[in-house]
This record gives structure tokens, sequence and C-alpha cells, in this order.
């Protein structure tokens, strides 16, 4: 894998007004592009709408095409703000996280066509432990770390489906302390969590292979995401789940595939677990039992 370098100018900058940031970032990124062309430069956090107090508005960018190459935007699925700040399932349509990143493609693809998306911060927060009921983060609600585990490999597979070129968990490692943004590692205290092994899960599987098409995408009948590979004799990968419920009958017709085995996703080490196929109709035809923890289907080629 080659090694892109790529710096962001400013993270969070919103104690910058809009004017002070523009000169700060026109700067810096002239003096990279003239340091080193072949450096990606990445906006700071950034959102379709106006400027806030942990991001700018991406009309801040236009007509500065080539001062960067990555607009990038953090989004958590909050559904309870300050004090309780608890979170929900990725899909989840009340919230403005995949509706957030989707408004920021829209703004690329009307002003800024070529130019890569990425979700540089999404994450869960997941804690064994329980807030000091008198302290700061007395209300904070935390979620299980097999929530942690399943949202964080959804959201990577709904990423994909919207065209969102790259997505960096955050965070990687933390101590295990219940409030907002200190419990969200894909480790505690440098031990795996259960998020640990789904993701390193999803990259083994799907290492070689690209999002194609979405064959089912609904709240009330599920996902089914396809992934083609990069070889043409490799199989065929579909992503299947259901957003809220543990158990769902889903009916799929593999097009004149041969099903060669599936998997649910890893929460442990090792951990290999067939998914619950149901009955087999025909050759091409199955049910599948999906739910909230997602599975592979490995596919062969059509005949």
């Amino acid at each position: 894998m080659a090694y892109v370098e790529w710096v962001e100018i400013g993270n969070e900058p919103g104690l910058y007004d809009d004017a002070a940031y523009r000169i700060i970032f026109d700067a810096m990124a002239r003096g990279i592009r003239e340091g080193n062309p072949n450096m990606k430069i990445a906006t700071s956090n950034v959102e379709a709408g106006p400027s806030d107090r942990y991001w700018k508005g991406a009309d801040l960018f236009k007509d500065r095409a080539d001062l960067y190459d990555v607009l990038h935007i953090h989004r958590y699925a909050i559904a309870e703000q300050w004090p309780v700040w608890r979170r929900t399932y990725p899909e989840n349509p009340a919230v403005p996280y995949l509706s957030s990143v989707q408004k920021l493609l829209d703004w690329r693809n009307a002003n800024a066509p070529g130019k890569e998306v990425w979700v540089t911060e999404f994450g869960w927060d997941a804690s064994t432990k329980k807030p000091d009921p008198k302290g700061e983060w007395a209300k904070w609600v935390g979620n299980t770390d097999d929530e942690q585990a399943r949202w964080l490999v959804r959201s990577f597979f709904l990423f994909a489906g919207m065209g969102v070129e790259k997505a960096f968990v955050y965070d990687f490692n933390d101590e295990d302390k219940p409030q907002l943004h200190a419990c969200s590692g894909l480790t505690r205290h440098y031990e795996p969590k259960p998020a640990y092994y789904a993701v390193a899960w999803m990259l083994r599987s799907l290492a070689d292979y690209r999002f194609s098409r979405a064959l089912k995408q609904s709240l009330e009948d599920g996902y089914v995401y396809e992934f083609i590979p990069e070889r043409s004799d490799a199989p065929v990968i579909w992503a299947v789940w259901h957003a809220t419920k543990a158990a769902h009958s889903m009916s799929l017709d593999t097009e004149g595939r041969g099903l060669l085995r599936a998997e649910m996703m890893s929460l442990a080490k090792d951990e290999v677990t067939e998914s619950a196929i149901k009955r087999k109709e025909s050759a091409d035809h199955f049910e599948i039992v999906a739910g909230e923890r997602p599975c592979l289907l490995w596919l062969s080629a059509k005949p």
C-alpha cells in the first residue's frame, strides 16, 4: 500500500472568525503547495451550512480549488446533547449524522467536483464504568461494547455507499472514562474491545474490495450492499444487516451466483460465526435472518 502524506489546516478552528481563518488557510496552503506539491491538503472540519463553533462553512472554500484536495467532516450520531450525550444507531434519520455527510457530498458535487470527502472523526463511547453521580458527567449515557462494534462497522459500509473516500474512527485507545469522547477507543487500556475485532474483521474481509451498489437500503426491510473484488476471479461479497431488529427474515436472490459462505461480524479474537441461512428455496434464492450485527456473504461469479 502506498503511503500518502496529508495535512489538515486547522482541526476545529471555530474560535477564529471566518475572515481570520481564511487568511491563515490561504497562507498555509500556498506554503505547503510550494514546499511539497505532492502533499494532500485537507480543509478544517467543514459542514455544508454556515460556520459554527466546531466547523467552518463549506462556502468558505469556494474558488479555492487549487489550495486543497480534501473536504473533511466530523460527525457523531448524537440523539441527546448536553448533559446526556446519548448516541444512537447510524441509520437513524432523526439525527444529523448521515444527512450532514450527504449535504457535504452534495456541496462538493455542486461546487468542488473532483475533491475527496473524508469523515475524519466518528465513533461511539463505550465504558465499563458509570459516571460519578455528583460529577460533571453525572447524566452522561454511553453505549455497550456490542453497540459500538456493530455501529462502527455499519458506518463504514454506509460511508462507502455514499461515496466517502476515507473514514477514521475516533479514537484508537481510551482509558475507560465514562464521559464524552473519553471511552470511544477501539482498545481499552490498549486491550482490544469487541470494536477492535469487528473493524479488523471488516478490513480483512474487504481489503481488496470496493463498494458497487446497494441492493437493498431500507429501515424497514434491511440493507444489502454489494462489494466487488479487484481480482476478476474472486467472489463478490454482500454485506447484510438490519438497522434496529435483532432477527429479520430477508429473502435474497443471488442473481445466478452460488453462495459460498456466510459470516457474522466478529466480536472476539479468532471468532468465526456462520450466519443463519434459514432455508434454500432454489440454487440462487434463499432466506437469511439478518440482524443489527452485520454479516458478509461470499458469492461466486456468475456462470
